[in-house]
């Protein structure tokens, strides 16, 4: 916990015009700064930043708050990384208070060898016929390779030996590069197609390797590390943040290479989970960011059971006004191999005609019973009862209650 008189001191040495300005460039109106609203699309200005009573207003969209406040929703950062990155440029190291849960400080040096090793295996590529042609296969151009960072680990046992100073070091296993065990150590990644995980400041924390040919596991993702939390990240929202807020819309996919074959057609507002289920810190994390959500999965059982999951821990995080849609392509498809093949356009409606929340919801609600039936709709009651109480939007939650009633045949005051 950070101590409430820290936060009061650190807004009390902070321009919110100086904040803001390094994102949002601001002209003087008045008493007051003013530009058009980072957080949704305008043509005339309505975001008004105030120098004397250091707060930020938008009269379009209603975003408002304090400096901590706008680097949470600009960056989509949590409250805590947002006062350490602030804290950080005005030289102020942040306190703790004594909690339950341990805090983990991460010595600088763990990001910089963790760019050590994405330079290594950036220029393994460049030397690698055989993962380049990869790659062309898939369809992505050098531009795009370059911009998500992707690289080559070659077949080897000990690659990073050549890419740092000491390979007995420590800190190659903290940060789940080299695996140690039985008195020997070696890479975790060998023979794959590197896809480097970054933060939303920048850097590199953790990696997912692809093999080139078949083998198993087919994703091999970088260990829980104290620079990286699955639950927590999601890939490529780094290079997807200004197209997010462009578009007011963040598609989640599953895999790495759909990211990047969505970004090689232009779709480059799409992000993906890390190896785990969508939690519901990646849920309010993106709400953050835009006014949409659309879960894309692929339309085998294990993308309907990914989907249920999604929207489960999405109903906690629901805000009146924001939409969260979901996606399934035909069972054949993931979003890299449709958009390959049907395009960008093609793809892009799909995602225009995305199902909503509450359709999906009450879709699969409905399909495991029958509603003719008094034992059938008072399944549907029992069903909807935990996942109604779970929606903590007032006007979602009452819309919803609504047409469950309904379906129930029962009046509102009933249920």
């Amino acid at each position: 916990m950070i101590p409430k008189s820290f936060i009061q001191d650190l807004l009390n040495r902070l321009d919110i015009v100086d904040v803001i300005e390094r994102y949002v460039p601001l002209k003087k109106a008045g008493a007051n700064y003013v530009a058009c609203c980072p957080f949704h699309n305008e043509k005339s200005p309505s975001f008004t930043v105030s120098q004397s009573k250091q707060f930020y207003h938008c009269f379009g969209c209603g975003a408002h708050g304090t400096a901590i406040g706008f680097i949470m929703e600009h960056a989509g950062m949590g409250f805590v990384e947002a006062v350490e990155e602030l804290a950080r440029g005005v030289g102020l190291t942040v306190p703790h208070e004594q909690s339950s849960s341990p805090q983990h400080k991460v010595a600088p040096d763990l990001y910089e060898l963790m760019q050590s090793a994405t330079r290594y295996y950036r220029e393994q590529l460049k030397k690698t016929p055989r993962a380049i042609e990869y790659l062309k296969g898939r369809g992505l151009s050098g531009e795009v390779a370059a911009r998500f960072g992707i690289g080559y680990a070659p077949d080897d046992w000990q690659n990073l030996k050549s890419a740092v100073p000491n390979y007995q070091d420590a800190s190659l296993v903290e940060t789940g590069l080299v695996i140690e065990g039985e008195g020997k150590r070696y890479d975790r990644f060998r023979d794959r197609i590197m896809f480097p995980i970054i933060n939303v400041r920048g850097q590199v924390i953790g990696f997912g390797g692809r093999v080139l040919d078949k083998g198993e596991p087919k994703y091999l993702n970088s260990p829980e590390t104290t620079l990286f939390e699955k639950g927590h990240e999601l890939y490529g929202l780094f290079q997807a943040q200004k197209a997010i807020r462009a578009q007011q819309r963040v598609i989640v996919v599953e895999g790495y290479m759909d990211v990047v074959a969505l970004a090689q057609h232009g779709v480059d507002y799409a992000v993906a989970t890390l190896g785990t289920a969508t939690t519901p810190y990646h849920v309010q994390k993106l709400l953050r960011l835009c006014e949409q959500v659309v879960f894309c999965f692929d339309g085998d059982k294990a993308g309907q059971k990914a989907a249920w999951r999604a929207l489960e821990n999405a109903l906690p995080q629901l805000q009146d006004g924001k939409r969260i849609g979901f996606l399934f392509l035909p069972e054949e498809h993931d979003p890299d191999t449709y958009i390959r093949e049907f395009g960008s356009e093609a793809f892009e409606h799909e995602v225009e005609n995305s199902l909503p929340l509450s359709g999906y919801l009450l879709r699969e609600l409905t399909a495991q019973v029958d509603l003719k039936t008094q034992e059938g709709r008072s399944a549907l009651l029992k069903h909807a009862q935990p996942l109604l109480t779970a929606i903590a939007a007032p006007t979602t939650a009452l819309l919803l209650r609504k047409e469950v009633a309904a379906l129930a045949g029962v009046e509102q005051a009933e249920l």
